[in-house]
């Protein structure tokens, strides 16, 4: 303490900023939510969105205020099979488990906690993420097991030209065609390793792995692929509307109901 007091106000400052971030650390939180309810995932003002039940969920459970940071943000009704998203405390977590427990308790039902680990300083979840992966599903023939869940789209397809068209994104790296106008996005450069449409009965899913994703992407993609399989547009019309770099050249965005992130990736392995 003699030490401390000889370092006089400014070095008592230091010593306390230094204690704190000495004791802060930081967890990961893998969850799910269906997206059906909430206003997406980032916390907007007058609106339901799934960061603020997570905040004020954990707020309450450790006593310490909590403002998590997710690996990216959903639009309003997307869902999320996998999302990871950080938070730094004061001191350790016990009983993590126990913890997880808890904190499913305390969340409504449409949102769902799987584990909390504790990771290095340095990792986080939306900048050190290395790719994610989305899902689009249509709903071929009615089925009210999942309504809200996918895109009912009930009239003939070309599902192969659909395949065509999706080979080409991997070819390309500019998506200005497909983002969202008027979006904070420093560049609209993304690299696609995986675009394709597999059909599992009456329901055609469309898969898309990316290192990042624009803002309305996705959904902007699979409405434009969908007005290739009525036979509005060839497959090779892809090629001319990523090449015009002009959202009005791209399809419709088709409703979010049947978007779902399914997977982040990182350089790490996390539980």
């Amino acid at each position: 303490m003699d030490i401390i007091n000889g370092w006089g106000l400014c070095g008592c400052f230091i010593y306390r900023i230094l204690t704190y971030f000495c004791f802060m650390n930081r967890y990961f939180i893998k969850l799910a939510y269906n997206g059906s309810r909430y206003h997406g995932w980032q916390i907007q003002e007058n609106a339901h969105t799934v960061q603020a039940e997570l905040n004020q969920k954990l707020t309450l459970l450790l006593g310490q205020e909590i403002n998590v940071v997710g690996c990216g943000r959903t639009d309003t009704g997307v869902h999320a099979r996998e999302f990871y998203a950080h938070f730094e405390i004061e001191g350790t977590l016990d009983q993590l488990s126990d913890t997880t427990y808890k904190l499913n308790r305390f969340l409504p039902e449409d949102v769902v906690v799987f584990n909390i680990t504790l990771v290095p300083g340095d990792l986080h979840s939306r900048f050190s993420a290395i790719s994610r992966t989305y899902r689009y599903y249509i709903s071929q023939q009615k089925n009210p097991f999942t309504l809200g869940l996918s895109y009912p789209y009930y009239r003939a397809l070309d599902i192969d030209a659909m395949k065509t068209a999706s080979g080409f994104l991997l070819n390309f790296s500019d998506f200005t065609s497909f983002s969202k106008l008027h979006t904070q996005t420093q560049t609209n450069l993304c690299k696609i390793t995986e675009a394709r449409w597999d059909v599992f009965g009456d329901q055609l899913v469309f898969t898309i792995t990316a290192d990042r994703f624009l803002r309305n992407m996705v959904r902007a993609i699979v409405g434009t692929l969908v007005e290739i399989g009525k036979g509005k547009l060839t497959a090779q019309d892809m090629v001319t509307i990523i090449e015009a770099k002009d959202r009005k050249k791209a399809g419709f965005s088709v409703p979010a109901e049947g978007l779902f992130l399914e997977k982040i990736d990182y350089p790490i392995a996390i539980i």
